[in-house]
Order: C-alpha cells, then sequence, then structure tokens
C-alpha cells in the first residue's frame, strides 16, 4: 500500500502538532511494510525529495503565506503526479488550497481527510471559504476527528455523522530518550522538581496571558517552554508584574524538554479556545506519568485530561479557577501522583502510536475494499455522507 499525505507545511519547516501526528503515523505506517509520501509546501532552499526516517518528504515552492494559509502552484502539478502512484491519499484539514488541489485533480483514489480543527479565528474568511470546504469534504471518501469530543461538539462534523470517525492522535515513546542524569541536575538546580511546565507553541489560543494572571501575586513557579507570535507580549506581562516565579526559556532541544517534564510536578494546559483541537504536548505530559490542568473547550484536551481522575478540569479564561487548579495540586501531593499514573494508564489504552497507526491501516484496507467492490461492479465507490449524531466511539 502507497499513501499520499498532504498538508500546507511539514518538517523540517516547522515542528507544529500537525507535522508531528504525521510524521509519527508515517513513520508507523512504513515500519509495517507500507510506503508513505509527504507533500508540502515549503520555505527551504533545498527542494528535492528526501527521505526522513522512512518516509518521503516532497517539498514544493511556497510562493505566499497569507492569514495562515500558505499557497503554491507547483502543489498541483506534484499531486497528480504523486497521487497516480497512491492507494489512498490522506489529507490533514483546514487548508483551503489543499481543497482547490483535490477538487481540480479529479483523482480516483480513496481518500481520507483528518480533520484537526474547525476554521475558528477567520469569521470573515470562513464565509467565503464554507462553499468551498463543503465541496471538499463532501467529496472525500473518509473523514477522520482526533477524538471523540470533537465529533461531538463540531458543528461542521455533524453534517458527515455517517462518514467521519474519531481515532486519537497518538505518540511514540521510544523517539522521547531519556535524558542524561547530568541534564536532569542541571535543570532541578536551576528550577526545581515542583513546578507548573508548559510545552508548546506560543500562539493566541494557548491561554498563557490567563496562567500569567493565575500566578499573579503568587509564589506558584511556572516554567513555559516554546517559542512563538505572542512570546514578547508574554515577556512584557511578566516583566509588567513583576513576576519572578514564572520562566520563559523560549525553544529547547529536546534533551532539556523531556528532563522538564521529568521533573515538573504537574503539566498546565489552559488553552481555552477551540483553535486547539487536541494538544499533543498535553498527550506528552500524560505519557511522562503528570497531573495535568486544562480548560474545557470541547475539544480532545478533555478526552486526554479527565477531571478528578488524570487532572484538573476548570472553565475556559478563568484564570482564578486555574489558580485554585494549581494550589490544590500543590496542596495535594499524594492525590496529584494518583492523577499523573491514571493519566500515564489512560496513555498506554487509549494514545499509543501503534494504537493510531493499526485504526488508520485498518479504515485505508476498509476503503481500498470499498473502492475495488465499486469497481467490480463498473461504478465509483459511493461516498456516504449524511445527518445526525457524530459517532461517538473510538473507530477500531
Amino acid at each position: 500500500m502507497r499513501i499520499l499525505h498532504l498538508y500546507k507545511t511539514h518538517l523540517p519547516d516547522t515542528y507544529g502538532g500537525v507535522p508531528q501526528f504525521i510524521d509519527q503515523l508515517a513513520r508507523g505506517v512504513t515500519q509495517r511494510g507500507h510506503a508513505v509520501d509527504v507533500l508540502f509546501p515549503s520555505r527551504q532552499r533545498l527542494l528535492d525529495a528526501s527521505t526522513v526516517g522512512n518516509y518521503t518528504n516532497h517539498p514544493v515552492p511556497l510562493h505566499l503565506e497569507l492569514a495562515s494559509t500558505t499557497f503554491s502552484l507547483s502543489v498541483f502539478k506534484k499531486f497528480a503526479e504523486l497521487a497516480d502512484n497512491a492507494d489512498i491519499v490522506h489529507y490533514h484539514f483546514p487548508w483551503p488550497l489543499m481543497d482547490l488541489v483535490h477538487l481540480t485533480a479529479l483523482s480516483s483514489k480513496p481518500s481520507v481527510v483528518t480533520y484537526h480543527s474547525d476554521v475558528v479565528r477567520q469569521r470573515f474568511g470562513l464565509r467565503l471559504y464554507r462553499p468551498l470546504m463543503k465541496k471538499f469534504l463532501d467529496s472525500v471518501d473518509r473523514i477522520v476527528a482526533t477524538s471523540p469530543n470533537y465529533c461531538a461538539t463540531s458543528e461542521t462534523l455533524r453534517s458527515y455523522a455517517s462518514k467521519t470517525r474519531a481515532i486519537p492522535i497518538g505518540v511514540d515513546q521510544s523517539t522521547y530518550p531519556q535524558p542524561p542524569a547530568s541534564v536532569i541536575e542541571k535543570w532541578r538546580a536551576r528550577v526545581g522538581d515542583q513546578f507548573f511546565l508548559f510545552v508548546g507553541g506560543l500562539r493566541y489560543y494557548k491561554g498563557l496571558h490567563i496562567l500569567l494572571e493565575a500566578v499573579n501575586g503568587t509564589d506558584i513557579p511556572v516554567v513555559i517552554v516554546g517559542k512563538g507570535p505572542v512570546e514578547r507580549a508574554l515577556h512584557g506581562q511578566a516583566k509588567r508584574h513583576g513576576l519572578s516565579n514564572v520562566q520563559l526559556l523560549g525553544e529547547l532541544p529536546d534533551e532539556d524538554k523531556f528532563a522538564l517534564l521529568t521533573l515538573c510536578l504537574a503539566f498546565v494546559f489552559p488553552s481555552h479556545l477551540r483553535s486547539e483541537a487536541f494538544g499533543i504536548s498535553l498527550l506528552e505530559g500524560a505519557m511522562y506519568g503528570k497531573p495535568m490542568i486544562s480548560a474545557e473547550i470541547g475539544t480532545g484536551t478533555t478526552f486526554i485530561n479527565i477531571d478528578r481522575q488524570t487532572g484538573l478540569v476548570v472553565s475556559p479564561s478563568d484564570a482564578n479557577a486555574l489558580r485554585r487548579a494549581m494550589i490544590y495540586l500543590t496542596e495535594h501531593p499524594v492525590l496529584a501522583k494518583r492523577m499523573g499514573q491514571n493519566a500515564r494508564l489512560r496513555y498506554e489504552k487509549l494514545f499509543t502510536a501503534d494504537l493510531m497507526v493499526q485504526r488508520y491501516l485498518d479504515l485505508y484496507d476498509e476503503m481500498l475494499r470499498e473502492s475495488r467492490r465499486g469497481k467490480g461492479h463498473g461504478i465509483v465507490a459511493q461516498r456516504p455522507s449524511g445527518q445526525g449524531t457524530p459517532d461517538r466511539h473510538l473507530s477500531r
């Protein structure tokens, strides 16, 4: 089987959540004997195909970037070439140019789209984009949401209940090597082992300004790792309020990040908008056996973190509730440790990369069988759609 992925960016241009997911899935699928190609517009100067792990990257020139959307004329021709050799085409939503590529290519290959997020911030743009989005989602064979929670709360997905599955994102712990003891001790000397940790892109929907408000006037230690568009604003907020208990460390090498994950008391993830559709770094906290604090925004964050079991869930944008949750975990170390153990067990049960890869391979096989049956009868396989309540059960 040969699978072609298409998305607006990928490694090494960016290390965001969707590229991490594609990388984990591509590595797992190729390890099971299949071939994977990843096509994406790139800012890199060298645009030759290259092997990443055991799959093939196909970067094409990035010609324009506007409102978080990349544009490339070259992607149309390259997609037609790669899709011709693929058995399955796997898209990653949202990216309007991808919709055009799919609809103009008129490929007969079975197609699936992982629906990573609703279009949240660009409300005016969504009004213009909605007709194209509908044509695209109508035309693909399967839609995959990254959690049952997102299936249940996305207005868009409600229109496609009959062809939507929930397959949670998984991560492979073997790709997270144990940091050297010297690195762990270096960070222990600097930040201790009773701090709250955030790791991720510093973006508008991460709620980090709410986190800084929550610890203002307290001595609760917070460590923030990552970079992004709101980094300068966060530094300014911390300086204005004299938040000596907050350390903004910027982007760090993996061994330093893993050392901090090993040391921290708990993982705090204050994302307050639905743009945070899943939260891979929150899942990393669970994998490391840490109690978590997150906000209820109707997405995968509350599928990873179950209130009072694996951590605490608070109302979004509520700094007071977030502060109370942090104080509670600090003052109840035995309960916090038990929550962390539960988080680890939940990771092992639902969120390993092996589980994710097998669920996608089962879906690919199902789509190929459906396609062959359709061709055997001299017709194109039906592309189901429909109204109703989304399937809340995990794809098996």
